[in-house]
């Protein structure tokens, strides 16, 4: 080999290794903490009050975790609709109006103040209005940065039972853009994208967003826990192996005030590296041991490491666009009228699609 190829391949390797370095090691908290319900609340400012008192009790636990923990815990990822619970029988509109929050509303201030407070990127899940779409609302996981400035906003879109998206496609591309689907906010931990609760079982969005550089998936989520292997569970594990990332995923500690038995989903929030290797999980109840290194550093070497296990360099990617290309399995646009305006749907419209969908599946011998 020339000197000059040499020295190119030594310039290259000395650039990888600025880049490497460049992100320390932190930890990060997965923090298990009870949902108090709002779907029985039907004052108003009963529900706004009872958010306010959610936020503060949460920034007191941050503030904890991090005196015990340790000053480098730097980011912080909260369950699924933490503060509000799920919907139970309300329609879109009446959940907007009575549980969602305006993106630049008291509740995101709140959060901010707690980010600057204690000093952690803070990563949660709400229901979340939209001037665009009236009578709407969308499930949006978040990441908010120490200075108190929300830095991403994902909003899922794969729900049975939520607006998304992909429901006001058309209309929502218009307004926000391609870029806007599959987020991902390049900061000082690191590239960060969310996944939101049950979108771990599809590996499509996890993938999406690797491929624009993700590195850390924040994964807020409120779903069963039991001693025994869950889809979940195994989920979170796959995820990490297939795209190279850490999964921090943050379960709720039980939900209150609904009927639903209240310690149904709670426990096994955890801290998943890059290899699939599950650093830290939680037990039942309140809790802060899904708390874990994150090494940045060394996934970026890992990512960068030639051989079987780098699967990110292995994907065929045009293969898979040509087996999915003609497919369609839920429609889009399923919330626009004939005008291209939002429609706001009941709460038995989900399974009524559902159900349309599973016949066309069926008739078309697709299952």
């Amino acid at each position: 080999m020339s000197t000059n190829g040499v020295a190119a391949i030594l310039h290259r390797e000395a650039l990888l290794r600025e880049v490497m370095l460049e992100v320390e090691p932190y930890q990060a908290l997965a923090l298990q903490t009870r949902c108090v319900a709002v779907s029985g609340m039907s004052d108003p400012q009963t529900t706004r009050a009872a958010l306010a008192a959610g936020i503060e009790r949460i920034g007191r636990q941050i503030a904890a975790a991090k005196r015990f923990a340790g000053a480098d815990v730097r980011l912080v990822v909260l369950p699924e609709y933490f503060l509000t619970g799920f919907p139970m029988q309300e329609s879109a509109a009446s959940w907007a109006a009575r549980a969602a929050l305006a993106p630049d509303g008291r509740e995101y201030e709140a959060l901010g103040s707690v980010a600057r407070d204690t000093g952690v990127f803070l990563a949660g899940n709400a229901y979340e209005l939209d001037p665009h779409f009236p009578g709407l609302h969308f499930q949006t996981s978040f990441v908010i940065e120490p200075a108190g400035k929300v830095i991403l906003r994902y909003r899922r879109l794969i729900s049975l039972f939520s607006p998304s998206p992909y429901d006001v496609w058309d209309r929502y591309i218009a307004r926000y853009g391609i870029e806007s689907i599959f987020p991902v906010a390049d900061t000082e931990l690191g590239r960060l994208a969310a996944i939101a609760s049950e979108e771990i079982l599809y590996p499509e969005i996890a993938r999406a967003l690797a491929l624009r550089g993700a590195e850390v998936f924040v994964h807020s989520t409120s779903e069963l826990a039991s001693p025994l292997v869950t889809p979940k569970n195994v989920a979170k594990q796959a995820r990490a192996i297939e795209n190279l990332a850490y999964i921090v995923s943050a379960n709720t500690a039980g939900i209150e005030g609904i009927a639903i038995p209240g310690a149904s989903a709670d426990a096994a929030s955890k801290v998943v590296d890059y290899r699939g290797l599950v650093l830290a999980e939680a037990g039942h109840g309140e809790s802060m041991a899904a708390l874990a290194e994150i090494d940045v550093a060394g996934l970026r070497r890992y990512r960068r490491r030639p051989g079987m296990g780098n699967l990110l360099s292995r994907q065929p990617l045009a293969l898979w666009r040509a087996a999915l290309a003609d497919q369609e399995v839920q429609p889009r646009n399923s919330l626009l009228d004939e005008h291209g305006e939002p429609l706001s749907p009941t709460h038995a419209f989900y399974s009524e699609r559902q159900i349309r969908v599973i016949d066309a599946l069926a008739a078309a011998g697709l299952i």
